[in-house]
């Protein structure tokens, strides 16, 4: 019996000597350590451990656009503003990724957004072109009435006020009238608004008489006194001394227009086909707390 117990208690010293030297050993120490550090790593960073093609947009990454959004603009955005937010951002990360598997980093210290800018410098190259003139005649056709000239109107004109007038507006607008008929200019009233423009285009007109007034001077005959002409300030009589029609300048006229904008609309386009083939390399996830202005989560679950 006592040699049993012997052999028991034996055992059980030489089990406690070798678990303690276990406890010693650093090279456990070492992987527990490192257990818990990535342990606490993936509980920070989970987005890390999704699948490498996965872009993940989740309600931190839309915290921090929005934040950054209302720093620059001291509000917050839109949906449509914040769905712009989104893509931009998406799109960085598609260049940055990118630009790692080009080894864009290895000779910089690089940020995300440094690597991505070479990416866009890249793709700005790639479809970098010079149309020739059948193009441009093409696109200046297709696309006549942004190149075509407003009508230009110089003019002179009196104002009348009817917040000053009171019950007597009517009867002095009439007075006006008269005197014009007999070819007497009467005074106006007094008003910051301009008492004429030369050969200034339908544009400018509005924008300094408003659209009801610029609108009705293109119905007024040239050379005599018209009116009263009504606009958001008042009553005017107005007297136009030329009126150049709308034109379509020659294609000569506008070449330079032309080619710097059919250049900008073919490198968007391309730029975003471009964007549209690398992304098609990678899925974008949403988080299901994620509320877009668009159908573009939808869009992106159905590649």
């Amino acid at each position: 019996m006592f040699r049993c117990w012997y052999s028991t208690t034996l055992a059980k010293i030489e089990h406690a000597m070798q678990l303690r030297q276990l406890v010693s050993e650093p090279l456990l120490h070492f992987f527990v350590i490192g257990a818990g550090l990535f342990a606490l790593f993936a509980w920070n960073n989970d987005d890390v451990l999704q699948s490498p093609d996965d872009i993940v947009v989740d309600s931190m990454r839309i915290d921090a656009l929005k934040a950054q959004f209302e720093r620059g603009w001291q509000r917050p955005p839109t949906p449509s503003e914040l769905s712009n937010l989104i893509d931009t951002w998406v799109n960085e990360e598609v260049l940055y990724r990118e630009g790692l598997a080009l080894g864009l980093d290895r000779d910089d210290p690089v940020t995300r957004q440094r690597v991505a800018q070479k990416m866009e410098f890249i793709s700005e190259e790639l479809v970098e072109f010079s149309p020739d003139t059948a193009e441009l005649e093409a696109w200046f056709n297709a696309n006549a009435d942004r190149y075509r000239e407003d009508p230009r109107f110089s003019f002179r004109q009196l104002y009348f006020n009817p917040s000053v007038q009171g019950d007597s507006f009517d009867a002095r607008v009439d007075e006006a009238i008269q005197a014009l008929a007999n070819g007497v200019v009467p005074d106006g009233d007094s008003t910051m608004l301009p008492a004429a423009l030369d050969d200034a285009p339908l544009a400018e007109v509005r924008r300094t008489f408003g659209q009801q007034f610029a609108e009705s001077l293109q119905d007024l005959a040239v050379g005599e006194w018209s009116g009263p002409v009504a606009s958001g300030y008042g009553l005017h009589f107005v007297l136009i001394h030329s009126a150049q029609a709308s034109r379509l300048p020659a294609f000569d006229e506008v070449r330079a227009a032309v080619e710097r904008d059919y250049v900008a609309e073919r490198t968007r386009e391309l730029k975003d086909a471009f964007f549209d083939r690398l992304r098609q390399r990678y899925n974008v996830v949403y988080d299901d707390s994620i509320e877009l202005a668009d159908e573009r989560r939808a869009g992106e679950d159905m590649k």
